[in-house]
């Protein structure tokens, strides 16, 4: 027994394992104490790769995200000129921020209504990727979405 608790003890060392998991792969290995580490470093680093693979994977849908805010872009309007013109990335980025600071909350909303009160428009503009729904194009082919204080009545 007291020779079982030392490898125990030795695995649990060597790998940072819990007493459970390190008497499982003790087990597993019939008690050989090496085999048990290799088992424990092959598990580690399958574990390892799908980690990196799965971050590889997240960080590629996050670069395509950004590309496509890119593409698309938000421009405040008052008549037919443009205010304020940002990436719709950027415009994420700040929705995200007003929703985590109640103090941006608030901003935001003040600045909403003074827009409305003000005839600004929202206007949405997408770079033509190919055949899909027109919606309106302006002439540099991009397609165009507007929401004014009137629609959002």
């Amino acid at each position: 027994m007291s020779n079982e608790l030392e490898n125990i003890d030795l695995l649990r060392a060597r790998t940072g394992v819990t007493y459970r998991e390190a008497k499982k792969a003790l087990d597993e290995a019939g008690g050989d104490v090496v085999q048990a580490l290799i088992n424990l470093e092959e598990r580690d680093q399958n574990f390892t790769e799908k980690i990196h693979c799965r971050g590889a994977d997240l960080l590629e849908n996050l670069k395509s995200m950004l590309q496509r805010g890119q593409e698309t872009r938000i421009k405040v309007k008052q008549g037919d000129r443009t205010v304020f013109e940002v990436p719709a990335s950027v415009g994420a980025v700040g929705l995200l921020a007003a929703l985590a600071s109640s103090e941006l909350a608030v901003l935001g909303a003040l600045g909403t209504v003074t827009a409305m009160a003000k005839k600004y428009t929202l206007e949405f503009e997408r770079k033509n990727k190919g055949p899909e729904v027109e919606i309106e194009k302006n002439e540099a082919g991009a397609e165009t979405f507007q929401f004014d204080k009137d629609t959002l009545q």
